[in-house]
């Protein structure tokens, strides 16, 4: 399958369990995979027929807003979620990165949903 790849969209988003961890924002980059049949699109050069990775970017962006979550698991699945709804490819992975651990580069999630 044909894939759109949007690497490291950085956000910043309310996400953790204690509830001060959630009370600023922190920074996230979240790498996405989204599988289309991209014959259509290329055959006739035509945006309509593929995913629109700029619409998306800007879509990832903005579910933030106004939102917390407790897990970075939950985040990923509404995001998978939200792709799948309103862009429709056929397949959708997500990984979010969290940088909270001082010890690690970073600690990640990532699913992949139909």
């Amino acid at each position: 399958m044909d894939q759109i790849i949007i690497k490291d969209l950085e956000v910043f988003f309310s996400v953790g369990v204690p509830d001060e961890e959630r009370a600023k924002p922190q920074r996230l980059l979240i790498t996405l995979v989204l599988e289309h049949d991209m014959q259509r699109a290329v055959a006739g050069d035509d945006l309509d027929a593929t995913v629109d990775y700029s619409a998306v970017t800007e879509r990832v962006a903005r579910l933030g807003v106004g939102k917390s979550w407790r897990l970075i698991e939950r985040l990923a699945d509404d995001i998978a979620g939200l792709i799948l709804s309103e862009f429709g490819p056929t397949r959708v992975t997500v990984k979010i990165k969290k940088f909270i651990l001082p010890e690690t580069r970073y600690v990640a999630v990532q699913i992949s949903r139909p």
